[in-house]
């Protein structure tokens, strides 16, 4: 079975800095797009960062030049480095992958558990 599990949340200050890591577990045969998306309280789930397998990045607006994504594709990892972090990042951060289990079929999508970023003073 397939599994995306994040690690790295937590509490820090204005300013600060955190890494997010996602690792993806199972019977894996390809891995495309991996993403990470973050959902704060009263609001819908946006997308905040998201690498192609071939390593083309995309992001949001409001972290860019502050956050950085990147991948591992010989561990099935995918993270996020978040530096000047603000209170507006506050989120729950999910991370979220494309997935191809059996050669010759559709990729599918997977979601992990989430974990929470609280930027706080």
């Amino acid at each position: 079975q397939v599994q995306l599990v994040e690690s790295g949340g937590g509490l820090v200050q204005p300013g600060g800095s955190l890494r997010l890591s996602c690792a993806a577990s199972g019977s894996i045969f390809y891995i495309h797009n991996m993403g990470w998306y973050r959902q704060a309280p009263g609001k819908q789930r946006e997308l905040v960062a998201v690498i192609t397998s071939g390593g083309v990045r995309n992001y949001a607006d409001s972290v860019k030049g502050r956050f950085t994504i990147s991948r591992d594709n010989g561990k099935n990892t995918v993270y996020l480095q978040m530096n000047n972090l603000k209170p507006e990042d506050t989120a729950v951060y999910y991370c979220n992958g494309y997935l191809r289990v059996v050669p010759g079929e559709a990729p599918e999508e997977y979601w992990g558990q989430g974990t929470q970023v609280t930027v706080s003073s």
